[in-house]
């Protein structure tokens, strides 16, 4: 097996038991602490050193990694490599139960970001999240994380004889067509409470022990390596866990112990970032600012630190369309397994700018790694992503990258093989500077 190979299909691995945010931060934690990582709590008292490994998480859906490194943070800066967690799809609602026609049994759900909503249709889901149950203390209730891990439900389209203009294009609604059929009436249903019962059962308590839910539908189906000469990865969350993965793997291979290095994985960075762990909210300048008051540093020596540190906002990039190549530049054409793509937008919906895309260009050549670039048709309005708001927040020298794929949003997309080894050799790269 080549190395590209094994890379791909151990981000397949890790995004199928990462079917949501939650889950991502878990298999994260788990690996981190396999390699020597101590867990800090936001809510307790730090003691941290040079030389020490360390993470913390905000809200169990955002993680920060970061090693101490010998030389002194304001003369080194620290390196960040930032990604995100969430992906676009469907929440279940409180009391989602709803009977249709007296005969079937579906849950109301409702979408989050902005999903291709007909890849969704006709595909065995699951159903997976977050159950808080009741506690001794009011206020910090028990968190369990539970996934079915079976096809539990489906989002059945309408038949093409019911709906004859069907190909010409439809519109879906997404309280009325796309809410997923769960099992039909029988004289044995119990429809109170059907999946707050069926969370207890699988999670072996009480169902009075359950306060409330986040749970999310998903693909039930694993992702795989397709094509005659195997250089496509076709799966769900790619966007961005492929951008997670990479990070992750390259923080744990990182070499150098002289300069301070950072992994942040934000959450809701495809419902805006601004959430209390989003890269919006003030909890990395946090995290950043208690780590140097724990070495004994001045705000002056924290400035310092932030003007001398360069991040890279890592999300997926579109590659050129086959089907549709006039939707993109004229001129710059991004292609899967061509390299890792910088973001340019001249209205700063990506950060990029010439300074931080020179430094990633050099990055990239030392690493041996092809490099493209991507910017919008300029009579169409792109996608933005976490760097330009995270830098909001904190004001350090920031790149937008990511490798390109197709069907960005969709249920299942497609990415590249030697993408994902390109884009750690990178990143293992500038973690090593």
């Amino acid at each position: 097996m080549t190395k590209e190979i094994q890379l791909a299909e151990e981000l397949i691995d890790f995004i199928h038991h990462s079917p949501t945010a939650f889950h991502a931060v878990e298999n994260t934690a788990r690996e981190l602490e396999k390699n020597g990582f101590k867990k800090l709590d936001l809510t307790e008292a730090w003691t941290i050193e040079k030389g020490g490994k360390y993470y913390t998480t905000k809200s169990g859906t955002a993680i920060f990694a970061f090693q101490i490194g010998e030389d002194q943070p304001e003369e080194t800066g620290i390196k960040f490599i930032c990604a995100h967690s969430d992906s676009p799809g469907f929440k279940v609602k409180p009391q989602p139960e709803m009977i249709a026609d007296g005969k079937y049994l579906k849950l109301n759900t409702e979408v989050y970001g902005g999903p291709i909503l007909m890849s969704w249709l006709d595909r065995p889901l699951s159903l997976a999240g977050r159950v808080l149950l009741k506690s001794g203390n009011p206020l910090e209730p028990t968190h369990k994380i539970m996934d079915f891990r079976k096809p539990l439900v489906i989002i059945p389209s309408i038949a093409i004889h019911l709906n004859r203009a069907v190909n010409d294009g439809i519109e879906l609604n997404k309280q009325k067509d796309m809410l997923p059929l769960v099992q039909s009436v029988n004289a044995d249903l119990e429809k109170d409470n059907y999946l707050v019962k069926l969370l207890a059962k699988e999670l072996q308590v009480n169902p009075d022990e359950i306060i409330d839910f986040d749970v999310f539908l998903y693909e039930w189906e694993k992702g795989c390596i397709i094509g005659p000469e195997k250089e496509f990865i076709s799966s769900g969350k790619l966007d961005d866990l492929a951008m997670v993965h990479a990070g992750l793997k390259s923080l744990l291979a990182t070499t150098d112990t002289k300069s301070t290095k950072m992994l942040c994985i934000f959450d809701n960075e495809e419902v805006g970032s601004v959430t209390k762990q989003g890269a919006g909210s003030p909890v990395l300048r946090n995290i950043i600012e208690r780590i140097m008051e724990k070495l004994g540093k001045t705000k002056e020596e924290l400035d310092r630190t932030i003007y001398k540190s360069f991040m890279i906002s890592a999300d997926m990039a579109h590659s050129i369309h086959p089907n549709q190549v006039d939707k993109h530049d004229p001129v710059l054409h991004p292609v899967i397994n061509g390299g890792p793509v910088i973001k340019i937008h001249a209205n700063q919906k990506y950060t990029t700018d010439g300074d931080s895309s020179a430094v990633f260009e050099t990055i990239c050549k030392m690493a041996d790694v092809p490099v493209q670039k991507f910017v919008n048709r300029s009579d169409m309005v792109g996608g933005s992503t976490l760097g330009n708001v995270s830098t909001g927040k904190i004001d350090i020298r920031t790149v937008d990258i990511g490798n390109p794929m197709l069907g960005m949003h969709s249920v299942r997309e497609l990415g590249g093989v030697k993408d994902h080894l390109y884009m750690i050799k990178a990143f293992e790269t500038f973690y090593n500077l």
